[in-house]
């Protein structure tokens, strides 16, 4: 199967506190078990499955944010079913149904995979937010105009995204690997926050718009998150993370995607306590 699946579930296993029917949320999780183009390690397919497992060892309560998810309205429709090895029909169907979700009313929140699945559903938000700006959390710009000659790619999809949206409604905060290029990119069009007491450069430039927020784990320290395609040493501890994101409460949220945990490279499951633990602050923040 490879088209619509909303409004689903797929599979039997939602996320916990999840409403039973899709008529009844404000919000719609997602999965996303796509890692096609990943550059060095795969794995991040097998990561919308396991963060629901570990779901149901998490609160519901939030001390960071002060709020319950029984207090939300969010449903899990499964995991989208893609053709193995067709990166362009994958897009495709991300995109159909990120449409579906926001023709609907509804806030996507999608669980990677990579993060080239960030893409079509900022196509998707573009049909109806042409104004819409872009919260990006990463150790990687992903700005490269292509990789390896491929224009579509995870070390590509902040660039098309940019390309949509133009740099001046893109933040970006966590970078710390990349080519001189990207971070000449970055400098040049403003896009970079490098301490939190730029926070308030970065509300200016979104405070407007509607604002999907994408979240690469690996913006996370190794030492909190090892479990990820790409890690980079220098990242954020988790309290760092949940102090940006909360520094940016309050912005007109109406999308959001956590992507590329690699569950496997972690046997402790730690990292994928941590990836579900975000995705709790990211539902309570829309």
């Amino acid at each position: 199967m490879s088209d619509i699946v909303l409004p689903g579930p797929f599979h039997s296993l939602q996320w916990m506190g999840s409403t039973d029917t899709l008529e009844d949320s404000d919000i719609v999780i997602v999965g996303l078990p796509y890692d096609g183009t990943c550059s060095y390690r795969p794995g991040s397919r097998f990561a919308p499955q396991a963060i629901r497992e570990a779901s149901y060892g998490l609160e519901t309560y939030s001390p960071i944010s002060k709020k319950d998810l029984e207090n939300i309205r969010f449903y899990d429709g499964g995991d989208l079913s893609f053709p193995f090895g067709n990166r362009d029909e994958t897009l495709a169907i991300i995109r159909k149904n990120a449409q579906a979700v926001v023709t609907a009313g509804k806030k996507w929140v999608g669980i990677g995979g990579e993060h080239l699945v960030t893409l079509p559903a900022v196509e998707a938000y573009l049909d109806k937010y042409p104004d819409l700006a872009i919260l990006h959390f990463d150790a990687h710009g992903d700005l490269r105009d292509d990789y390896m000659g491929e224009k579509l790619s995870h070390a590509t999809v902040i660039r098309r995204v940019a390309d949509r949206v133009g740099p001046e409604r893109l933040v970006q905060i966590g970078i710390r690997s990349g080519p001189q290029e990207e971070f000449d990119w970055m400098h040049q069009h403003r896009t970079l926050l490098e301490q939190i007491e730029q926070v308030p450069i970065g509300r200016e430039k979104l405070k407007h718009h509607p604002v999907f927020l994408t979240i690469d784990l690996d913006v996370l320290d190794p030492s909190v998150l090892p479990g990820t395609g790409t890690p980079e040493p220098g990242g954020m501890q988790f309290t760092e993370l949940m102090s940006w994101l909360m520094a940016f409460k309050g912005l007109n949220f109406v999308g959001a995607d956590v992507i590329e945990l690699a569950p496997d490279y972690d046997a402790s499951g730690v990292s994928t306590a941590v990836a579900t633990k975000v995705l709790r602050e990211v539902l309570l923040l829309l």
